[in-house]
Parts: C-alpha cells; sequence; structure tokens
C-alpha cells in the first residue's frame, strides 16, 4: 500500500501530533532539521521513528473498529502522512546532510520504517477496511471514493491477497529490491572510476576546478649526454570520471585520446553492479510472476495510462523509425566535421566524439560562446527568474522565511514560501543549490510534507525542498550557470510547483502523485520558460554590468538547441528501451545483459557500440524508474501539446497561468489522469492505442522539424 519510491510526504490530522513534532520555522525558537522537534541532534530520529510508528498503532486500532467510510479513508490517510514524514525526512537528510552522523541515523531509520511499512501493507484489518470503503462509494467524496479504490489496489499490489506463502516471499523480494537499489546506487558514489593524465596541459584551463592535481616524478638529463640523469616531478590531472565531470571533459577536451579513456572508464564502472543488476532483474521478475503477471513492465505499467509494455513498446518503436532518417543525416553531418576538422577524411566517428564536436558544431554555426551565455546567468538573477514566473503566472510571490536554530543542515540553505496575497503562503520549500562534498550528485525535489485538507477552514500546507548541485569556477566567487543548468533549474522547479500548487483533500494524492507515465509533465513544459526570450529578457542579467542578455545571443542559443534533435530523441528512445526489455519478458536461459544493451544501440541508434562499456550499470533510472522511463518521452509529447495550444501565445499572462493551476496542477493525481490532460488541453493530445493511451506526437515532431 505504502511505497517508499512514491516519496509520499507526511501530514497528520492530529493537531496533537503535529504540533508536538513540527514547527513551520522563522519564530527564532530553536528546532529541529526541517523543523522537526526530533531532530535536533542525529540520535533524534530514533524517537522520530518510534513515535510515528506508535501513532500509526493508535490509528490502526480505530480502524479496527471500522468507523464510517469516510473516516477509514481519512485515518488510512493520516497513517500514511505519519510514516512518510520520517521516510522522507530521511531521504532527504541521506542525500544531503553534511554531518556523517545524521546521515548513518537516517539510513537507519529508512530501513526500520521500511521494515515497518512491510507490516502496514499486510494488514488484513486495513485491508478489509478500505475495501468495506470502496464498495460505501456513495457515502464518499469522488476524490475519497478514488482514494479508496487506489488504496485497495496497492494493497494487492503488495500481495495481500495471496496466501501466506506468497505473502511472505513477496515481501521477502520486496526487501531484497530495496537493498540492491541501495546497493546499486552506492557502487555509483563509492567507485566513480578514474584516468590518470599527464601533462596537465592535456586538460583545458577552465575545466581545472573539476579534476585533482597529481605529481609524477620523471628522469631527465642532457640530450645526448651520459651524464647522470636528475629527477624532477611532472603535474598531471586525475579525472574523476563521475558524470558530471564526464561530461564536461568529453565537452572541452580537444585530446581524443583522453577523451576515449575517460569515456570509456566512465562506462564500464562500478563493475560490481553488473551482479546487482542481475540480482535486481531476477527479484523483480519473480515477484511480477508471484503477482500473476509476465514480467516486471507488466506489473509496474498497468496503473499507468499505457496499460501495456506492448503499448510502449509500440510507441517507441514508432518513434525509433520516425528519428532514424534524420539521426543519421545528423551522425554524418557530425563525422564530416571530425573529419574536416582534423584533417583526416577517413577518419571514423566515435561515441567519445559525440559531445565534443557537436558542442563545436552548436558553437560555430550559431556564435554562442558558452562562456558568455553564463555571464547573463549569475545564479541569484535565475532565482529572480523563477520569482517573475510566479508572479507573472500565478499572481504568486516569494517571501524569504528566517531558519530558526536546528533547522538547516547547511550554511547555503534558504528557505522561502510561496505567497498568495488573497490566499496567503501556498506552501514552503528549502533552496539547496550548491555542489558539495558527499551530496546527492543531481537535481531533484525531495518531499518532506504534502499537503491535505485538515477542515473545512485548515489546509496544511506542503513542504519540499530543491537541491541542485551548482558549483563556481575557482577563479570566481558568483556562480554562474551555463544555460543547460538554467534549464535544468526550471526542469525541477516545475515539479516543485506541483506540489506547491496542489490542492487535494488527501495527500494520497498531493502534487507529483500521479500517474508515473504523467508525473514529468510539469518538469518539461517549464522547460520551454527557460527558452524564451519574453521571459529571460526579465532576468538575464550580466553578473558584472547589469546589461540585459541580448535578444541576438538567445536567438543563437535556440538555433543551437535545434541542432542534432533526432539523435537526442533517439537516444531517450534507446534508453526506454533498454528499461523495457531488461524488465520484461526474461528468456528461459541466462543472458548477457551487456550484449542486449548493445544491440539494442546497433538497432535504435546511429552510433556504434565501444566493446568493453557497460553504460547501463551506472543507469540509475533502472532503481526509481524500472520499466517507466518511457514516462519522459510521454511527458515530452504531452508537454510540447500544450505549450503550443496553451502557453506558447502568452506565457507569461495570468489567464494562462490559471488554465494551468485550475486545470491541472491543483488536482494532483486525485482526478483521473486522461482527464486531466484532456481537460486542460483538448481530447487531441491523447489516443487510444489497443488497451492503453499514448500521448499525440503531432506537437513534438513538429517543434523538432522531424
Amino acid at each position: 500500500m505504502w511505497k517508499l519510491t512514491r516519496r509520499l510526504q507526511p501530514h497528520i490530522n492530529s493537531t496533537r501530533w503535529l504540533i508536538r513534532h513540527f514547527r513551520s520555522g522563522g519564530s527564532g525558537d530553536a528546532t529541529g532539521l526541517y523543523g522537526f522537534d526530533h531532530l535536533k541532534t542525529a540520535k533524534g530520529f530514533q524517537r522520530f521513528v518510534a513515535d510515528a510508528i506508535e501513532r500509526s498503532g493508535e490509528l490502526v486500532s480505530y480502524i479496527s473498529g471500522m468507523p464510517s467510510s469516510p473516516e477509514i479513508i481519512k485515518a488510512m490517510d493520516e497513517i500514511s502522512d505519519t510514516v512518510c514524514c520520517v521516510v522522507d525526512s530521511a531521504e532527504l537528510c541521506r542525500q544531503t546532510h553534511p554531518d556523517r552522523e545524521f546521515v548513518e541515523e537516517a539510513n537507519k531509520a529508512a530501513i526500520e520504517m521500511n521494515d515497518y511499512l512491510h507490516h502496514l501493507n499486510t494488514n488484513h484489518t486495513l485491508y478489509a477496511a478500505v475495501k468495506k470503503a470502496e464498495q460505501d462509494s456513495n457515502l464518499l467524496t469522488k476524490e475519497a471514493s478514488r482514494t479508496a479504490h487506489h488504496l485497495r489496489m496497492d494493497f494487492e499490489r503488495g500481495g495481500i491477497h495471496l496466501d501466506p506463502e506468497k505473502l511472505d516471499k513477496v515481501n521477502s523480494l520486496t526487501t531484497n529490491i530495496f537493498q540492491s537499489c541501495r546497493e546499486f546506487s552506492e557502487n555509483i558514489a563509492d567507485d566513480p572510476g578514474h584516468v590518470d593524465i599527464f601533462p596537465a596541459s592535456r586538460i583545458p584551463r577552465h575545466v581545472h576546478h573539476l579534476v585533482n592535481p597529481i605529481y609524477r616524478s620523471t628522469e631527465r638529463g642532457p640530450r645526448g649526454s651520459t651524464r647522470a640523469m636528475f629527477k624532477s616531478k611532472q603535474k598531471g590531472f586525475r579525472i574523476n570520471t563521475d558524470q558530471r565531470t564526464l561530461s564536461s571533459i568529453l565537452q572541452w577536451t580537444s585530446d581524443e585520446e583522453v577523451r576515449k579513456m575517460v569515456y570509456i572508464k566512465g562506462n564500464s564502472v562500478p563493475h560490481s553492479n553488473h551482479g546487482v543488476l542481475e540480482k535486481l532483474i531476477a527479484a523483480r521478475h519473480e515477484l511480477a510472476q508471484i503477482m500473476g503477471c509476465n514480467s516486471y513492465a507488466d506489473f509496474m505499467v498497468e496503473p499507468n495510462l499505457a496499460k501495456s509494455p506492448k503499448v510502449v513498446t509500440s510507441f517507441l518503436q514508432e518513434l525509433s523509425k520516425t528519428v532514424r532518417s534524420k539521426a543519421d543525416e545528423e551522425y554524418i553531418a557530425i563525422r564530416n566535421f571530425k573529419r574536416e576538422k582534423c584533417g583526416n577524411k577517413s577518419a571514423e566517428l566515435e561515441p567519445w566524439d559525440e559531445t565534443y564536436y557537436t558542442s563545436m558544431m552548436k558553437s560555430s554555426v550559431n556564435d554562442v560562446d558558452t562562456s558568455v551565455v553564463a555571464s547573463y546567468f549569475p545564479l541569484p538573477q535565475c532565482i529572480e527568474g523563477l520569482k517573475v514566473l510566479v508572479e507573472s503566472l500565478f499572481g504568486a510571490t516569494f517571501h524569504t522565511i528566517p531558519l530558526a536554530p536546528g533547522e538547516s543542515w547547511h550554511p547555503d540553505v534558504l528557505k522561502l514560501s510561496l505567497h498568495h496575497p488573497n490566499e496567503g503562503d501556498l506552501g514552503y520549500f528549502y533552496l539547496d543549490l550548491y555542489s558539495r562534498k558527499d551530496k546527492y550528485p543531481g537535481c531533484a525535489s525531495f518531499a518532506i510534507r504534502g499537503g491535505r485538507k485538515i477542515s473545512e477552514t485548515e489546509y496544511q500546507l506542503p513542504i519540499l525542498a530543491l537541491v541542485c548541485n551548482f558549483s563556481r569556477a575557482r577563479d570566481s566567487l558568483v556562480v554562474k550557470l551555463n544555460h543547460s543548468e538554467v534549464e535544468v533549474l526550471f526542469h525541477e522547479f516545475g515539479h516543485a510547483l506541483h506540489s506547491l500548487l496542489s490542492r487535494t483533500d488527501y495527500q494520497h494524492f498531493s502534487g507529483t502523485r500521479v500517474a508515473l507515465d504523467l508525473a514529468e509533465m510539469p518538469s518539461n513544459l517549464f522547460e520551454y520558460y527557460a527558452w524564451d526570450y519574453r521571459l529571460l529578457k526579465r532576468f538575464g542579467r550580466h553578473y558584472s554590468t547589469g546589461e540585459t542578455i541580448p535578444e541576438k545571443l538567445v536567438n543563437s542559443l535556440q538555433g543551437a538547441r535545434n541542432m542534432f534533435v533526432a539523435t537526442e530523441l533517439q537516444r531517450q528512445v534507446f534508453y526506454a528501451l533498454i528499461d523495457q526489455m531488461l524488465f520484461g519478458e526474461q528468456p528461459e536461459t541466462a543472458r548477457d545483459v551487456s550484449h542486449l544493451v548493445a544491440e539494442l544501440k546497433q538497432q535504435h541508434t546511429s552510433w556504434s557500440h565501444v566493446e568493453g562499456t557497460h553504460w547501463h550499470i551506472r543507469f540509475s533510472h533502472l532503481l526509481n524508474y524500472g520499466a517507466g522511463y518511457y514516462s519522459y518521452l510521454y511527458a515530452k509529447c504531452f508537454a510540447s501539446t500544450i505549450w503550443q495550444s496553451i502557453c506558447e501565445e502568452d506565457p507569461l499572462s495570468l489567464s494562462t497561468g490559471t488554465l494551468l493551476r485550475e486545470k491541472f496542477f491543483k488536482h494532483g493525481g486525485a482526478k483521473d489522469p486522461a482527464e486531466l490532460l484532456t481537460d486542460l488541453a483538448g481530447k487531441e493530445i491523447i489516443s487510444v492505442h489497443g488497451e492503453g493511451i499514448v500521448p499525440a506526437t503531432t506537437g513534438l515532431l513538429k517543434e523538432l522539424r522531424l
């Protein structure tokens, strides 16, 4: 019923519990991490867990008395709030806190709550109560009835309807899957791989802040002399091949041998994940079969818009065919450009060449200097851009909330409210935007507490953390974002707005808790704003002169964006097909996963596979999005249609924002996803394909000129 991967957000309808454990901050009184009094110290996680289990037990006892159906659903939602408050807080702490003691205690809390979730998910009294409530749907509101249905489905997807022996096996497999996912992630963090390069001159100066200097002894003597040699130190660099560093080195390093070395190393570690992935695939497949499904892909896709892996695979293969011709043309253009630049008419194009030469082509054709572009996007101005966006669309503003002593986990963290002049605060969010050692390596929106209706006059406001990893160059005090980082910031802010603007009765459907293949639509939609000059001119200011970003420069950026779109779309299709194949129906005999990935790359991309590389062993989307990576492509299609039909003409108007908020954001997952989409953008946004729904691709293909 309750799943860690959903990042359920907390709420308790008991104000006694809420007041005892949470403070909104700003009063100056000391509190604990995220405003939870228990978390004044790392050991406080132990009491946090114990109190959540105690309170949940009280609610389970209450439900056991079979109160009215509305009260059953209300109490079930409170259990979810209570438990997942701890789960979400532990997850954010685990990923971002610089104090190892806090991280270790958060890990213990997550494991203990995971065990307790299994206990709740196998509680037959709760299951019976939920079934009773679903049968009494005439006594419930529409959202409560939908909540009852989804709770019952979640129970059954946890195996509660199975005989005890099978249920025990499901619980064991679920634990194994959780542990494998954690091990996979930890291996990526612990073993990023590295390459040592000598001399230091082979590495461009402007990426020196990403690499570490090293030295080796060399022996030298006068040329042609038999006199004794003397020792000297030669400087070089150790390049850690984590994803961020790898991308920068591949983009900026002219030395092909260096690019080759870092590409191969970065795409062949951590070796230990081969075995972890095989265990994960096997456990998920066994779980799905016990649940009566042919594959884990069947099990995961069924609750979503697509309904079936056959629908997903057909959609992906059709896109692959559509894009292949244009992608092949782009490949030939890149190869010819390489041949021209290196003066070798027979030079072949290799995978480690792609980022380097496509970046060079984009810059040369469109006169785009990334360092010049970044000078117009100092991070504080980008935050100003988010402020302009919410004020224009929703009539809301950001208010800075003073952090109470003990509430923050790092001095860089800020706390803001999204405030509406008529409605008051709509929600709260922390900003943790700067890179630092041992921090979550990507960008993400982390739930802390979900919104829900407490009474007719009170609404619990959502709280989340927006986490990024923006870094300043060593020679600059100003953090300047390249344009792709601006796009990432707007992407994650789309997720944040989905949570902040949601106004569901139940936290079960708060914010981003929608069908998986709809969840990425808002984030993809808000990426468009990072490209639109009508917004960019209102916050893009040169960090030293204050000059507004020139429209000509933005036009050049857009021109560069429109290059190699088929190659990028082809890559996303390839990723999604890997995901579907790995978790689809399994052959009777063991298969070589690396060979399967290589075959798919040959079939569905224009690029060759490099023997000895195993890119998939650090494709972390296989964990949280197992059999669901296709949802990114669904989201791109939905967002493209919505942008063209609703936003593009007047993207910053209050009427556009009102439509987005009233027809989509405020409903969270409380309405059927297909209904949400068609209410917002019309019936043309989707089409029925067999038993499932696929997005219209017309808008995306038009946008990409395919």
